[in-house]
């Protein structure tokens, strides 16, 4: 009885044994079949906390961990203050000066935030035909300063000159003033006036100079976009700006200077900050006919812009740069150079080959930030590097005589001879 009794008991155990491997089994295929059906749900697999594999094309970036970690040393910061300090914060004044600090310490020289009231003034996008006080602002590290200043205009008479940054309009010195900025503030009805503090530094690297005040009433000054001269049998084409129109104006000017007799060209670019890339590319194609302008790199891609093939000219072409030549002139500049097209004189641009973006952000205002930069035909980077010319020409001193143009007029002349 006994050995029978200890023989079903060891037979259950092994059937209890049995059971539990099979229910095992069982619950194994279950959560398989559950995991594998989960996988293509993106929301199943967030409220079930599984952490689905990474897309490698959407990995996330070294920029995204440091902000991260900046996050979470803020955010201990800020806890422990509310927790146990007597003193209180004003919450847009941190913001202010926690995201101006930090956006210091990266190598993007435009980065910036924009509170609420900046962001606005910055997207009230300028009409073309604003009263302005005779200023064409241009920026460089994330400063606007006077480019050009119209002759006869209010700025001309206050004594306003190239290379003046501006430091506050109206009193307000709280951030560096962007071009956009500078721009959108001294639009307003013609007879007006604004108040506009300028720094006059050796040169728009500096930090320090001589600071002036001027007041100055806003009118309707306009200067042509494309200014044309035939100089014996050269074409002379000065382009300020890339605009929407600046290709139908660069393509009528060729071809009315070719009907007069030209057999050359010169294209200035001298002090032209750039605009439009899409218009720069339309330039670049009325003289080349074949091949890449410029190739735009971003963290995620890389892109590249060709010419149309609706060519205006194969005649001989010198392109005048400067140190204030930026942006999309800088891109054409070198489309023409890589390619051969064109001889490049002058002085190294200023090295503008960026992309700015801004975007809103959820709490208010905006963060505007470097997304792309632009790399030549032969592969090299613009930023912070610039187009070397062929021919380094400096501005003499003699202000009645422009050394640079005579010297690529004769050039151009002697390439059709």
């Amino acid at each position: 009885m006994r050995d029978r009794r200890g023989r079903h008991i060891e037979i259950g155990a092994r059937n209890a044994r049995i059971l539990r491997a099979l229910l095992l089994c069982i619950g194994a295929c279950l959560l398989f079949c559950a995991g594998f059906l989960a996988r293509g749900n993106a929301e199943l697999m967030e409220r079930m906390g599984v952490i689905a594999p990474e897309d490698p094309s959407k990995s996330v970036s070294s920029a995204t961990v440091e902000t991260g970690e900046v996050a979470s040393r803020l955010d201990e910061v800020e806890r422990m203050l509310m927790g146990a300090s007597l003193d209180v914060y004003d919450t847009e004044a941190a913001t202010l000066a926690v995201l101006d600090a930090f956006l210091k310490t990266t190598d993007d020289a435009y980065a910036r935030y924009f509170d609420p009231g900046r962001y606005a003034a910055f997207v009230d996008v300028s009409k073309d035909d604003y009263p302005g006080v005779g200023v064409f602002f241009a920026e460089e590290n994330g400063r606007a300063y006077a480019l050009d200043v119209f002759e006869g205009s209010s700025a001309a008479e206050a004594g306003v000159r190239r290379g003046d940054v501006v430091v506050a309009i109206d009193g307000d010195r709280s951030q560096d003033w962007t071009a956009t900025e500078a721009i959108n503030a001294v639009q307003r009805e013609d007879g007006s006036s604004v108040v506009v503090t300028w720094l006059r530094p050796s040169t728009t690297e500096d930090v320090e100079g001589v600071e002036f005040t001027t007041t100055l009433i806003c009118s309707d000054y306009k200067e042509p976009n494309v200014t044309t001269q035939k100089i014996e049998s050269v074409g002379y084409i000065a382009l300020k700006q890339f605009t929407q129109n600046s290709d139908a104006l660069v393509r009528q000017a060729v071809e009315d200077l070719a009907s007069e007799g030209a057999t050359s060209f010169v294209l200035d670019l001298r002090d032209n900050p750039g605009g439009y890339l899409t218009k720069a590319v339309d330039v670049a194609s009325l003289f080349i006919r074949s091949g890449v302008v410029v190739e735009i790199d971003t963290l995620d891609a890389k892109t590249t812009k060709q010419v149309s093939g609706d060519a205006a000219t194969d005649a001989p072409l010198v392109v005048l740069v400067n140190g204030n030549t930026a942006g999309a002139a800088e891109v054409l500049a070198a489309a023409l150079h890589d390619t051969g097209r064109a001889t490049l004189a002058g002085t190294t641009t200023m090295g503008k080959g960026s992309v700015q973006v801004t975007k809103p952000l959820s709490f208010g205002g905006a963060l505007r930030y470097t997304a792309a930069r632009y790399v030549s035909p032969n592969g090299y980077l613009i930023d912070n590097a610039g187009v070397v010319p062929d021919v380094t020409v400096t501005m003499r001193d003699d202000a009645s005589s422009d050394s640079q143009k005579d010297f690529a007029v004769e050039t151009a002349a002697s390439l059709a001879a």
